[in-house]
């Protein structure tokens, strides 16, 4: 049987920052954007979270629930600097380590490093050693999959340990509810309302064929994790699967070609993102939210793929056209790339400069409204 352990520092930038300023310990800290504009929350101390405030909320509305809290900017080199260093005591143990962000990650502890056999044993023996060489505090989970780990390390925050042993996953999985169960997001959410799926273990109360014809292809995903099922495997070298780039506006944007013009920074950051990875793209989607709040994405799957920043901005530019941008005030524009390959090909500069214009689209984006999500 697999052993798997999640671990998830608590609050981390917010937990640097109160330990690297010993005056912050102890108040209500807001890492993200400044209030007094656009930006939003990338994370919260407990402290802060204690008044509602959490990651994606407004920055406005973090300072509007809690004045007298501390925001700072984030400091990525120095939390990335951390972030190895917690890395690096992951492989102490196991060379299986799935790093899912800065402050997450999976370790597959089947054959453990130091030979202490329990998963339980490696899980206590990270979190301490975590705490004492950064000062820092984790929460873990540990089971025999990755989705109940995950599940197991939420469960007790902060600075807890969980552990869900296989007898006891039909009784964690009674009471969960759906929206932990990845992949369903805010729209999956009221279908399930709809259907009276409230908890994970109600998937099982319908027949399959009933299942694919409310949710499609991921009726049977959603059915094998309510049994507690996922046989995905710890992979230490996890290959991105898209490169994407946003910004809020400080003020909204106005009119087409001042979306083109901030557009172009997009594309020029997410060209630079791409070639550092030596990759490719073959599809790219692009976001705009309006001054209302409501969203639309647009989307195109080339039949070769794009590298050059030229060739990107041109198909963002084309997608941007799709979109109302030229008679509604927007805030934020998005822009990314997915079907990633490695090494880049040379066949684009031809496509690029084509007179023909650009390659075909086999498909195109659809509108959404926004969720919030």
């Amino acid at each position: 049987m697999r052993k798997v352990i999640h671990v998830d520092m608590d609050a981390f930038y917010a937990s640097v920052e109160q330990r690297d300023r010993p005056e912050l310990v102890g108040r209500a800290v807001v890492i993200g954007g400044d209030p007094a504009s656009r930006g939003v929350v990338a994370t919260a101390s407990y402290e802060a979270r204690r008044f509602g405030i959490h990651s994606a909320m407004p920055a406005a509305e973090a300072y509007r629930r809690c004045p007298d809290a501390v925001f700072l900017r984030p400091d990525m080199a120095r939390y990335k600097a951390v972030s190895a260093e917690i890395q690096a005591i992951f492989r102490r143990h196991t060379d299986l380590v799935e790093p899912l962000s800065l402050d997450e990650a999976y370790l597959d502890v089947t054959r453990d490093k130091r030979g202490l056999g329990s998963a339980t044993a490696v899980a206590e023996a990270v979190r301490a050693e975590v705490r004492a060489e950064t000062g820092l505090t984790a929460s873990a989970g540990v089971a025999a999959n990755k989705f109940l780990a995950k599940v197991a390390s939420d469960l007790d925050k902060p600075d807890g340990l969980v552990v869900i042993p296989p007898e006891r996953a039909a009784e964690v999985l009674a009471s969960l509810p759906v929206k932990r169960i990845p992949g369903v997001g805010p729209k999956t959410q009221e279908l399930c309302r709809r259907y009276g799926i409230e908890v994970a273990a109600d998937f099982l109360r319908h027949e399959e064929s009933d299942l694919i014809e409310w949710f499609g292809s991921s009726a049977l995903h959603y059915r094998a994790l309510a049994q507690g099922i996922d046989e995905r495997p710890v992979r230490p070298n996890r290959i991105r699967k898209q490169i994407s780039v946003e910004d809020t506006f400080a003020e909204d944007v106005v009119g087409y070609a001042a979306a083109e013009t901030k557009l172009g920074r997009l594309c020029e950051e997410l060209a630079r993102r791409l070639q550092k990875d030596g990759r490719s793209a073959q599809t790219l989607t692009l976001k705009a939210k309006y001054a209302d709040f409501s969203q639309v994405t647009r989307s195109r799957t080339l039949p070769f793929p794009v590298t050059t920043e030229a060739r990107i901005h041109a198909l963002a530019c084309e997608l941007l056209r799709e979109t109302e941008v030229a008679t509604r005030a927007v805030r934020l524009l998005g822009v990314g790339l997915s079907k990633l390959e490695s090494g880049q090909q040379l066949l684009l500069p031809f496509f690029a400069a084509s007179p023909a214009g650009p390659a075909p689209a086999e498909g195109s984006g659809e509108e959404e409204a926004d969720s919030g999500h």
